[in-house]
């Protein structure tokens, strides 16, 4: 029987659309592919169990029928998979690492890569700054390895993790390719500026590796036009050698933090330029949104009532702010009330959405909420959190609400996974 055939089998014996099994059955298989990955067997009562084996410095994965699968002629010894060995080669295996992980995130773009048990990460500022160009400036960047663009005889742009240097150096505010969370349209060197801060992290290749990235939801009530900013991204890497795919942020967040809870759960990761939220259910994704309140909004507000830089209140915001006590300044004290402001908007967003979506998943048992990203990382965030949803009746169960153990790097984490998955 091939797939397309199962798949009419079941939606048949079901009622269900084809298209809603063919999506489950999807993640079904993904999640029993990435268990079998990480070495753990699966196991399906009345059917059989899946297992890892190691023999001759090959793996090969196996099937080990359960003994009320009568049809099955020697139940009590293994079978391969579909009748023959599926083995993971050291070409597969080569193949696992070179898939990658690409965050593009309004204040950060992040990378992941490595194996499957042991992601790591590197990342870069979505940022520059605008210096006046002199030769002297230009051979001063280039015999210090400083990455900057030369814009004409006018001026020289520093960017990446160099351009928050300069920006405090000179008392001025960084510029972003990038503004809630799409290329911003009101900066004429924001399309190649990202391109660059891209090539600092994702080196070309000839092999054609996957590479999935991250791309915003649509906002809540109101629309984004995602199609340039998607295609502009995407092309780019393709142009460096790579095939590309893109992932809602916040589905990238379910896959890097809820496999235990088979990619069951409400993802949310709070960004520089917004937070981006998605309910998935067996990795397949029941809904998907943002909210425009997130970092920069924060830094941006409470510098218009303190009279400060936006830059100088990130990196107050970064360095100092605990939410879990009083505030000691007028800083802190405009922080404490705008991170108020944001974390209600976004429970009352996601408590809407839920409310009002019509495809829900029959759960039989309460789900996660994990929350990722950089403004979820002051200390006393998960509390203010965790009072603010709790002030009201939610429409369904929650198990429990954390914070990722590496809330800055679970986008890219979950981009890499999805990346082994299309591999």
């Amino acid at each position: 029987m091939t797939k397309k055939e199962l798949i009419e089998k079941v939606a048949s014996k079901t009622g269900l659309s084809k298209h809603v099994v063919r999506r489950c059955f999807g993640a079904l298989i993904s999640v029993m592919k990435l268990s079998l990955a990480n070495g753990r067997g699966v196991k399906l009562r009345g059917f059989g169990h899946f297992y890892l084996q190691s023999r001759a410095g090959k793996k090969r994965i196996c099937f080990k029928p359960a003994e009320t699968l009568v049809f099955i002629s020697q139940p009590s010894h293994s079978t391969n998979l579909s009748g023959g060995t599926m083995e993971i080669s050291n070409e597969t295996q080569a193949q696992q690492t070179t898939c990658f992980g690409l965050d593009v995130g309004t204040s950060r773009i992040v990378l992941a890569s490595g194996s499957i048990n042991d992601i790591k990460s590197q990342s870069q500022l979505n940022a520059f700054v605008s210096v006046p160009y002199s030769k002297f400036t230009e051979n001063i960047l280039r015999q210090n390895k400083i990455p900057f663009q030369r814009n004409g005889n006018k001026e020289l742009l520093v960017f990446g993790n160099e351009s928050e240097k300069f920006a405090n150096s000179f008392n001025v505010e960084a510029r972003r390719p990038m503004c809630n969370g799409l290329l911003n349209p009101n900066e004429p060197n924001g399309t190649q500026v990202i391109r660059s801060i891209i090539e600092l992290l994702v080196k070309s290749t000839d092999k054609h590796d996957t590479i999935c990235f991250s791309i915003p939801g649509i906002p809540r009530g109101g629309e984004a036009n995602l199609v340039y900013h998607e295609g502009m991204i995407k092309n780019h890497l393709q142009s460096l050698g790579y095939t590309a795919k893109s992932v809602n942020e916040g589905l990238a967040v379910v896959f890097a933090e809820l496999e235990k809870e088979n990619f069951t759960g409400i993802g949310i990761s709070c960004g520089g330029g917004m937070c981006n939220v998605c309910f998935a259910f067996m990795s397949v994704p029941v809904f998907s949104f943002s909210i425009p309140k997130a970092g920069d909004y924060i830094d941006q507000a409470v510098a218009a009532v303190t009279n400060e830089l936006p830059t100088r209140i990130r990196v107050i915001k970064e360095e100092s702010l605990d939410l879990s006590r009083m505030p000691k300044d007028k800083y802190e004290n405009a922080m404490h009330i705008y991170y108020e402001e944001m974390i209600l908007t976004l429970v009352e967003a996601l408590r809407a959405e839920l409310s009002e979506s019509r495809n829900m998943p029959k759960l039989d048992r309460p789900i996660p909420i994990v929350i990722s990203g950089g403004t979820a990382s002051p200390k006393g965030f998960l509390e203010k959190f965790e009072r603010i949803f709790k002030q009201n009746e939610f429409p369904i169960k929650i198990s429990e609400i954390r914070v990722s153990k590496e809330p800055l790097t679970a986008t890219a984490r979950g981009c890499y996974i999805a990346a082994v998955y299309e591999a």
